[in-house]
């Protein structure tokens, strides 16, 4: 397993083409989120693991005081960057690991984490933290990925490189779909410290221009990902694309193909 300072860096490389590839989608997902949670202009909010802030940047537009956080370097400048090109003084992302955060305990109003505590190597002191840092009466809340056949970003694209290279076998137990299970995530939760936990499932469109495209953001915009399919060769790659556009193809007929991903949002209370 990579080492903390080896996953930083490779985020930090990645920053702006994960941004580029899965922030448009993350921030539909993230307003979805924020309509469950029913946000209120003022409240304290808390994004853990905030990437390109798909999460931060719609709750700072509703009129939250928003804090953000990651452990790269590159995606806190990039999401800062953001903020000031859009005018939001009230958005701020800082560098910090969110396995211990730099806060007093009840400090915020909502703790959230959008793709981010789910891929975190033990995830439960990372949720205790969330719920530590959140206030009394207060809420946390976590957005995740569905199953990997529900999940068709992934589960194509994996699909698509088996046929090509029939010896590949798609990772098990990928941090991606480690809170698949509404029944888990609703049980970490509970055993952090929320209360009265819901899990709600719903299903987004991601819309993907060609099998290029979504090849493109495999390998782009994820360390993991981009460090699995170096081991192939260009011939591989192009033979997995051209599978890839035949499975795209028949199951969402014409471009853009719309991929329904399916997400699970838990919402609890402190």
């Amino acid at each position: 397993m990579a080492g903390l300072e080896q996953v930083k860096e490779g985020w930090d490389a990645f920053a702006s083409s994960y941004d580029e590839g899965i922030t448009p989608f993350s921030t539909k997902v993230a307003e979805s989120a924020l309509d469950l949670l029913g946000l209120t202009a003022g409240a304290d909010l808390l994004d853990i693991a905030s990437g390109g802030g798909a999460l931060s940047i719609p709750a700072a537009k509703q009129g939250a005081r928003v804090t953000a956080i990651d452990f790269s370097t590159r995606m806190v400048e990039l999401l800062n960057r953001k903020a000031e090109q859009a005018g939001l003084e009230n958005l701020t992302a800082y560098e910090m690991d969110g396995t211990a955060l730099e806060f007093e305990d009840e400090k915020f109003d909502l703790a959230c984490s959008q793709w981010g505590i789910m891929l975190f190597p033990d995830r439960k002191p990372s949720l205790r933290e969330m719920c530590r840092v959140t206030k009394k009466g207060g809420k946390g809340v976590m957005v995740v990925f569905g199953p990997p056949p529900q999940v068709p970003l992934f589960s194509l694209g994996f699909q698509a490189l088996h046929m090509a290279v029939p010896t590949f076998t798609p990772p098990a137990n990928s941090p991606l779909f480690s809170l698949q299970d509404p029944s888990r995530l609703k049980a970490e939760m509970e055993e952090a410290g929320f209360s009265r936990v819901s899990v709600t499932s719903q299903a987004h469109n991601m819309a993907v221009a060609s099998s290029q495209s979504l090849w493109n953001i495999l390998e782009r915009s994820a360390p993991a990902a981009a460090g699995l399919l170096q081991q192939f060769s260009a011939e591989q790659k192009a033979n997995a694309v051209a599978r890839l556009g035949d499975l795209l193809r028949e199951r969402y007929g014409e471009t853009p193909y719309q991929l329904p991903m399916m997400t699970h949002v838990g919402i609890g209370k402190k």
